[in-house]
Parts: structure tokens; C-alpha cells; sequence
């Protein structure tokens, strides 16, 4: 076969849906985020970036930038190996311990990336588990997935945030049956949260284990930050939870928190946690200057919530529907791949504003939308810019279709 041609069809057909992905060249500029030079065929812009997932600009704070050149100035650029083989260092070591004292977990495993945590723990798990089966929320996020697939392990998929139907699934199984109900806290595209302390108590009638993805609210929820279980007063009823290093703490990789022998055992037996090079020191560094800094300061949450409510108060004086789950996501419903693509290269191209379009397969298809993230960093002078550039496209009949529930 012409493997080529092959390649060029399913672009095209991408392309033509209306939902093919083009990467903006951004560099942002330390110290002055959220502004970023967006690099292009025409010359280079400064954009503000409306759509990053470094939520409490923690990937800019000068603590976290500190720890990574001391670090980097101490140990030099990489880790050396995986975790078995040299690539265990201090700063990883310090950064597990401290992520154990943030959830309040016995012991503490960190990955590469957040997608790599849950696809490895689950899919252990899953395997290794006797006869397990998984309940997972519909909307769970594509790397849960993933785990659960590559484990082998049955799994009943119940409606989001549906009590009963999860309870309905719950009473079907054998009491000795192992059972892992797997579910997110805060979902990324939609910004609502999840009842903890109902699937908690669900989890122990029927004799479930808990797993829980913190990804979207490590760092901004909770007294300390740590995360919905925290804020909803049951972190100590969940059994794993998962989270990143990416998105609030502002440096990368992934991690669970458990009790001592679940994190031994995955440890000693997931794949991609055992063949994979560690984290570079560096990043564990900053990782954990960032974990320090928002346990002892709540002044980035409250920035980041003062301007979350601004920006929304914002859009409903402008008539600008969105999806409001009192979370610091906010999504502006488009509902076509093509519209939504118009929108925001409009934003980019006339008003300096970078927000990325959100298209199949991150949702579903008619529900394509814009997803604006604040940040401690976006006052209320870029969020009345930003309203205005978005009220302006509602009087030009660009900015059409929109509904206030996805």
C-alpha cells in the first residue's frame, strides 16, 4: 500500500472535519506572565495566553525557578536512569515525602507525566487485582482510560456523577469481587466536581477501593491545596489519589499517593514506571518549591479565585454564556469545530488574546468550545479586555451557539 497517501487521507479528512490541531510557536516571557511572544510566518506578536494549564502561574514563581537552578548547578541535567537504576536522587526522594504530608498518605510514587500515573496504576491494578472489575465515570479522562483498557479488567461505566446508577452497578457485584471505583474530582473540560464523600461512602458499603484523579485541583482547593478530597473533608476515606506537577505546581510529571504496600506494589510492578527514566532533579526541585510555597501561602488561590469571579461576573454582563460549576474552569460553549476555529484565530490575529480551540476528540463532537483559564496573574484590566473582545465577536453574529450547559 502507498503508506503515505494513507497518512495524507485521514489528515485530510481531519482537516475537512474542521478539528485539525495547528501548535502555536509561543515563548512565554518569565516574570511577565501571562504575556507570551507567538512566533508565526508573518513576524513575531505578544499574545496573553488565556488557556494554560499552569493555573497559579507556580511555573514562573521565583521560588520554583530557585530550586531549579540550584539544582540544576548541583546535579546537572538528568537524572541518570530509572528509579532502579541511578536515577533515584535526594530532590526526588524529598518531593515523595512531601507529597505524602500534602495528601496525608502513608507513602507516596512519582511518574513522568500525570497521563503515565493513571495508565500504569490502573492498569497494575487492574491486572494483577483477582477478578477486578472497575467503575468508572463516563467523562474520565482518556489516560484512565487507557489504564483500565490495557489492564484486561472488566469495567461497568456509570453516568457522571450518577449516585444511583453507580450504586445499581455497585449491587451487581459479589461482595468479595474486587472493585476499584475510578473517577476524576474536578473535570477539565466542563470545570464541574465531583461528590467525594457520596462515592466515598458508596465505596465503603461495597467494599470498593477509591481512585481518585486530582490533576485539576492539586494546588488550588483544599486549606493546604490538596485538592476536592481536602476541600470536601474526606481526604483521609479516599484509597489512591493521582495527581500531576504539571498544571498548578507548573513543572511536569505525575504521581499517586496511597497507602505503603499499594505504592510498593506498583513500584515493583508497573512497567512503564520500571523501564522509564526518572524525573531530571531539577524538576523534583521545582516541584517541590512549588508544593512548599502553596502550603504555606494561600495568597495564589485567593488571586486566582478574586479574578475567576471577576471574569465571570464579566461574561454575564456581556450576555456571553458559559458553563459555571463554581470551579476555575470556564468553558464558552461554540458547538462547531469550524466556528470554534474562527473565534479563536480572530482572538489570536486581531486582538492579541491566545485561546485554543477544544474539538473531537477532547469532547464531543457539537460540543466545541473555548476553554479560558485564569490565573493569579490575569487582572482585571485583561479580563475586561478579554470580555470586550469576546462581546465584540457576539455583535458580529461570529460568536453564536452557545449554551450555558455542555
Amino acid at each position: 500500500m502507498n503508506y503515505d497517501h494513507f497518512f495524507a487521507d485521514r489528515l485530510n479528512a481531519i482537516k475537512k472535519e474542521g478539528r485539525y490541531r495547528i501548535f502555536a510557536d509561543l515563548k512565554r516571557k518569565v516574570g511577565e506572565f501571562p504575556y507570551a511572544l507567538n512566533y508565526h510566518k508573518d513576524g513575531i506578536d505578544e499574545v496573553v495566553v488565556w488557556c494554560s494549564n499552569d493555573y497559579l502561574a507556580m511555573g514562573q514563581h521565583p521560588a520554583v525557578l530557585q530550586a531549579m537552578q540550584d539544582a540544576l548547578h548541583q546535579c546537572g541535567a538528568g537524572s541518570g536512569g530509572t528509579r532502579n537504576i541511578s536515577g533515584t536522587t535526594h530532590y526526588h526522594v524529598m518531593l515523595e515525602r512531601e507529597l505524602c504530608y500534602l495528601h496525608r498518605k502513608p507513602s507516596a510514587l512519582l511518574f513522568t507525566s500525570g497521563y503515565i500515573a493513571n495508565e500504569a496504576t490502573l492498569s497494575t491494578l487492574g491486572r494483577h487485582l483477582p477478578d477486578c472489575i472497575f467503575l468508572s465515570d463516563e467523562d474520565n479522562h482518556a489516560s484512565m482510560i487507557q489504564g483500565m483498557r490495557h489492564s484486561n479488567a472488566q469495567k461497568a461505566i456509570f453516568r457522571h456523577h450518577d449516585m444511583k446508577h453507580l450504586e445499581s452497578l455497585l449491587k451487581e457485584q459479589p461482595a468479595r469481587r474486587a472493585k476499584i471505583i475510578a473517577f476524576e474530582s474536578v473535570y477539565s473540560m466542563n470545570g464541574d466536581i465531583a461528590p467525594i464523600n457520596d462515592i466515598v461512602q458508596l465505596a465503603k458499603q461495597y467494599h470498593a477501593l477509591t481512585y481518585l484523579d486530582e490533576v485539576h485541583a492539586v494546588g488550588i482547593y483544599g486549606r493546604r491545596g490538596a485538592g476536592q478530597a481536602e476541600a470536601q473533608g474526606c481526604l483521609a476515606n479516599i484509597d489512591i489519589i493521582q495527581g500531576t506537577l504539571a498544571k498548578a505546581l507548573g513543572t511536569i510529571g505525575g504521581y499517586i499517593a496511597a497507602s505503603q504496600n499499594l505504592t510498593d506494589f506498583i513500584r515493583s510492578h508497573a512497567s512503564s514506571f520500571i523501564f522509564t527514566t526518572s524525573l531530571p532533579p531539577a524538576i523534583a526541585a521545582g516541584a517541590f518549591a512549588a508544593l512548599r510555597q502553596l502550603k504555606k501561602s494561600d495568597q495564589e488561590r485567593q488571586k486566582l479565585f478574586d479574578h475567576v469571579t471577576f471574569l465571570k461576573q464579566q461574561l454575564t454582563k456581556a450576555a456571553i454564556a458559559f458553563i459555571n460549576h463554581d470551579s476555575h474552569i470556564i468553558p464558552i460553549i461554540i458547538g462547531d469545530p469550524h466556528r470554534c476555529k474562527e473565534v479563536t484565530d480572530i482572538l489570536l490575529n486581531q486582538f492579541r488574546i491566545y485561546v485554543q480551540p477544544i474539538n473531537y476528540p477532547t469532547v464531543p463532537r457539537g460540543s466545541e468550545r473555548i476553554r479560558i483559564t485564569p490565573t493569579p496573574k490575569h487582572d482585571k484590566k485583561l479580563c475586561t479586555q478579554l470580555v470586550t473582545a469576546l462581546h465584540q465577536l457576539k455583535k458580529e453574529g461570529i460568536l453564536t451557539n452557545q449554551q450555558s450547559e455542555a
